[in-house]
């Protein structure tokens, strides 16, 4: 098979590059190793900055996301039994973010490349990534019981933290920056409707807790465990006590109990290979970064980068300067590392780290009371949290 831009990975980033590129009038080939199902029912990242539901408005891709998510124009901060909201387009000059879960993306743009895009292969999986150093990269791959090889122009790598788009950077050409956690989030769905209008998430001394939500519904709920926690250890009545005790307040707000469907736990971690290209490899998402989840930055940042790698590409099509295709990690790089800065603040923020002393919790407290206090702490959080510009 031959392309101009081969895509490993079929989750939002893949899927919206392709997007991308198509209304640019540029070939690509997707490559996935599930199949549809899968893709389309995993269960991920749910919030989306100003900057991901504009382009994904402007790609044709947004008209069941603006009428089925949920915009939100702030965040409630619970401390000391206390709750502070954070406006965000007052904060922002009019900015938002939107609840619409990243299996509900996937669905809006698989079926829109089904419709008009180029081929989207299923149970595809890639083998390796060949040549990337020259100028016809290979990516062989099994499809359908047999091995075939997609010649490109690019490879982008959309596979994710363990696909084999960053293994065919050669060792000594790249760097590794690492931060591991010593906690992870128990998630759980639960049928019952959200229990706030917006995200709520809660500094607690037994730990950190998150509502938030997944339809009008469906709730989305977090609470902070340790690293090696097995879910199934959890029983429902357990995960409800404790979700009412890290959010309780000194008024009158109640927490509605329901079944709960799902539990799993995702440890946390902040990750960033440089530099984010080899030769004609390009890496997006989680290839080449990975914040915890507490900013709400993952989908986010790797919509960021398939964005500046379409932009790179259509002007060098037009104007023949490949300037921007050579900027495109430092470019990325740039948006990645103050994502990797807020989600840093806002975990240590929100979580109680094991063997933390009375010290490190005042301070804790006392960066809520600021960000409670002075309208440029705020300021700072809700433009973070809405998003940094797509360069």
């Amino acid at each position: 098979m031959r392309t101009t831009v081969g895509i490993i990975g079929a989750g939002p980033a893949g899927l919206l590059l392709a997007r991308l590129l198509h209304v640019a009038g540029i070939d690509s080939v997707v490559l996935e190793s599930r199949d549809r199902a899968y893709v389309e029912q995993r269960q991920r990242a749910g919030i989306l900055e100003q900057g991901t539901t504009d382009v994904l408005r402007a790609a044709g891709a947004g008209e069941r996301m603006d009428r089925e998510g949920l915009r939100h124009d702030g965040i409630e901060l619970r401390f000391a039994r206390r709750r502070h909201r954070v406006d965000f387009p007052a904060l922002t000059g009019g900015r938002s973010v939107t609840v619409y879960a990243q299996t509900e993306v996937c669905k809006d743009l698989i079926a829109l490349q089904s419709k008009e895009g180029g081929p989207l292969l299923f149970e595809a999986e890639a083998l390796a990534v060949e040549d990337a150093g020259t100028d016809r990269p290979r990516v062989p791959f099994r499809h359908e019981g047999r091995e075939d090889v997609l010649v490109c122009d690019y490879v982008v790598g959309c596979d994710g933290f363990r696909g084999v788009s960053r293994r065919a950077v050669p060792a000594g050409t790249g760097r590794v920056f690492e931060r591991t956690y010593p906690f992870g989030w128990l998630g759980v769905l639960a049928d019952v409707p959200p229990f706030h209008d917006e995200l709520v998430y809660a500094r607690h001394d037994r730990g950190f807790a998150l509502l938030s939500m997944r339809s009008p519904v469906v709730s989305r709920l977090y609470l902070q465990v340790p690293r090696d926690t097995d879910a199934r250890s959890w029983s429902d009545d357990e995960i409800w006590a404790e979700l009412e005790r890290r959010f309780a307040t000194d008024d009158d707000w109640r927490l509605e109990r329901g079944p709960i469907t799902q539990k799993s736990v995702t440890p946390m971690r902040s990750f960033v290979h440089e530099p984010m290209r080899h030769g004609r490899l390009f890496l997006a998402g989680d290839a080449a970064h990975i914040v915890p989840p507490t900013g709400a930055k993952g989908l986010n940042l790797a919509v960021g980068d398939v964005v500046t790698f379409a932009r790179a590409l259509a002007h060098r099509r037009l104007t023949g300067s490949a300037e921007l295709l050579d900027a495109y990690s430092a470019t990325c790089l740039r948006r990645v590392w103050q994502a990797e800065r807020f989600s840093h603040d806002m975990t240590t923020l929100l979580h109680r780290a094991p063997g933390g002393d009375p010290f490190d919790d005042r301070l804790q407290l006392a960066r809520l009371e600021r960000l409670a206090s002075s309208r440029a702490a705020e300021t700072d959080l809700a433009e973070a949290y809405t998003g940094f510009a797509f360069e």
